[in-house]
C-alpha cells in the first residue's frame, strides 16, 4: 500500500519529472469539501442536488472513485493531504478552533512548498487557520500554464 507522503511525492514527481513539463506546466485543482458524501456530486450520479460546476470541472480533470481521509474530522485529514503524513505526525491530531495559535508545525513540508521550487504558484481558500497560523500562509493565484 502506497503511503501518503509516497503519494505526494509521485504526484509531484510525476508532474515535474520531464523538461517538456517544465516548459507547459499542469494545473491542477485541488478541492477537499468537509462533510461531502461520495455521491453527493451530480458527476457521482445524485439526482437531487444540482452542482453543475463541479460536474463540469469531472468532466476535464480526473475523477476518484476510491478515497480515503486521514481523520474524520477536518484539520487533521487537510494536514495529512498537506503532508503525505498521517496527522499525528504532522503535529494536527485534533480540530483545530480560530482561536489555537498552534499549527502545522514549520518543519513539516507540504506539496505547495515542494511545487513553489518549480515554478509553481499556490494557493489555499478559506479555512486555512484549521491547519496553518496566519503568518504562514501565502496567497498566490496561478491563472495560466
Amino acid at each position: 500500500m502506497m503511503q501518503r507522503r509516497d503519494f505526494l511525492a509521485t504526484l509531484a514527481g510525476g508532474l515535474l519529472a520531464s523538461e517538456a513539463a517544465a516548459q507547459s506546466k499542469t494545473n491542477f485543482v485541488f478541492i477537499l469539501a468537509d462533510d461531502l458524501g461520495a455521491r453527493d456530486l451530480g458527476c457521482y450520479g445524485n439526482r437531487y442536488y444540482a452542482t453543475p460546476n463541479l460536474d463540469r470541472l469531472a468532466t476535464q480533470g480526473a475523477r476518484f472513485t476510491n478515497t480515503y481521509a486521514a481523520c474524520p474530522v477536518c484539520s487533521p485529514t487537510r494536514a495529512a493531504l498537506l503532508t503525505g503524513r498521517y496527522p499525528t505526525r504532522a503535529g494536527v491530531p485534533r480540530v483545530l478552533f480560530p482561536t489555537d495559535t498552534v499549527g502545522l508545525p514549520d518543519s513539516e513540508t507540504t506539496i505547495a512548498q515542494m511545487l513553489k521550487p518549480r515554478g509553481y504558484q499556490t494557493m489555499c481558500v478559506r479555512d486555512a487557520r484549521k491547519v496553518a497560523r496566519a503568518e504562514r500562509i501565502t496567497i498566490r493565484v496561478r491563472l495560466t500554464p
